[in-house]
């Protein structure tokens, strides 16, 4: 069976995130820059990461893309966000995609202590 596509700024199932040329600086770059990028992005997932907070981005810098993180790292670095970062992936993100599992938009919703939970029983 053939890998599934490509998303620019994606992990490919159990491999590490690959961004596009640039994408790197993009996500380090001060707030105004990356917001107006982020104005004249189609991808919801792109536009949500480039609104966040300059230090929210740069921790997915440092912990993801420079740890050379795989899908689970990428869960648990955002499951150990505020609560505010984890909402606005719900809102921004998942609310957008019509085949999101409602699953994910729960756990997302859920208390810090209940996200914490499940990154050390399930994400380990």
């Amino acid at each position: 069976m053939a890998p599934p596509p490509e998303r620019p700024g994606m992990a490919v199932e159990g491999g590490p995130l690959r961004l596009p040329p640039g994408a790197r600086q993009v996500l380090l770059a001060p707030g105004t820059l990356a917001r107006a990028l982020a104005a004249a992005d189609d991808d919801p997932e792109r536009r949500w990461m480039l609104r966040l907070p300059r230090d929210v981005r740069r921790s997915f810098v440092a912990e993801v893309i420079d740890a050379g993180a795989d899908r689970r790292g990428q869960e648990r670095w955002l499951l150990s966000q505020t609560d505010e970062v984890c909402r606005s992936y719900a809102d921004e993100v998942l609310a957008r995609r019509p085949d999101a599992d409602p699953a994910e938009a729960w756990l997302l919703r859920q208390p810090a202590p209940v996200r914490a939970s499940f990154v050390a029983e399930v994400l380990g």
